[in-house]
Parts: structure tokens; C-alpha cells; sequence
């Protein structure tokens, strides 16, 4: 299956609107104020994610990018094929679903930003890839919250 770069940077937007949906969602689910918090906070960071490939696929970030109708590797576009959220998971399945697409979404943006030419959208997927890993290890530092709350005894 061929993908241009098109197709993959509309995934992933699609991609981050989902995971701004899930942090909303969860945050609404969730009733320590810190976690909820962090939720909404992640959120937002999916929708500045959003926003910086919406600015690419427009055309509008110019210094090393691709021609949208590029040819895009299958594998680059394997780390969109993630599993649905089931609707009868658990509160920490739900954390561990979070965090599986958190990695799969910062390998996304590294392999697109290895295809790249040093420039600014380079630096810019590669400034996404760090940001989806710092959200995967926020996302497992909440699972352990969730899976594992503190009990008054310590």
C-alpha cells in the first residue's frame, strides 16, 4: 500500500485529535485533581501537535519539507495502525492504551523526520517525537496512580 505524505500527515492529525479526545475524556473520568490536571495539560499539547502538522500540510513551514504527493515507506505509516479504545476497558487499560500510542506516535514522527533534509520541519517532527515520549512516560507515571493509588498508610 503506497501512502503520500499527505495521506500520513492527515492521520496523524486525525491521530492527535483523537488523543486530545482521550485525555479530555479520561480527565473527566478521573477524580484525583493532579491527575485530572495533567490530563487537560496533555490535551493541549495534542492540539499544538495538531496545529504544527495542520501548518505543514497547508504548506506553510517551507525549510526542508516534501512535496505532499511524496511516496511515504508503509513502515512510516505502519505506527498509525493502532488498536480502537475499547468501551468496557478499565480505567488503567485505558492509561496503557495511552501510552501505547504515545510510542507509537513518537516513532511516527522520528521516521518522518528521518525522510526529511535538515531544515524546520526536521526539527520540528523530531521536537514532536521528544514531546510524545515525555507524553507516554507522563501517561505510565498516571497508570501508576491509577493502578497503584497511595493508601494512607504510605
Amino acid at each position: 500500500m503506497h501512502m503520500t505524505l499527505k495521506d500520513v500527515l492527515e492521520k496523524a492529525i486525525q491521530k492527535e485529535i483523537e488523543a486530545q479526545r482521550l485525555y479530555t475524556d479520561l480527565s473527566q473520568k478521573v477524580k484525583n485533581s493532579a491527575v485530572t490536571d495533567a490530563l487537560k495539560k496533555l490535551s493541549l499539547q495534542e492540539k499544538g501537535h495538531q496545529t504544527m502538522l495542520e501548518r505543514y500540510a497547508r504548506g506553510e513551514l517551507k525549510k526542508g519539507s516534501l512535496r505532499p504527493d511524496q511516496t511515504v515507506d508503509y513502515k512510516i505509516a505502519e505506527h498509525l495502525d493502532q488498536p480502537q479504545l475499547a468501551p468496557d476497558m478499565e480505567l488503567k487499560d485505558i492509561f496503557l492504551f495511552a501510552a501505547r500510542r504515545e510510542k507509537a506516535s513518537h516513532e511516527l514522527y522520528l521516521s518522518l523526520a528521518g525522510m526529511h533534509p535538515a531544515g524546520e520541519v526536521r526539527t520540528l517532527l523530531r521536537d514532536l517525537a521528544g514531546q510524545e515520549l515525555e507524553h507516554k512516560q507522563k501517561v505510565e507515571s498516571l497508570y501508576t496512580e491509577v493502578a497503584f493509588p497511595q493508601t494512607d498508610g504510605g
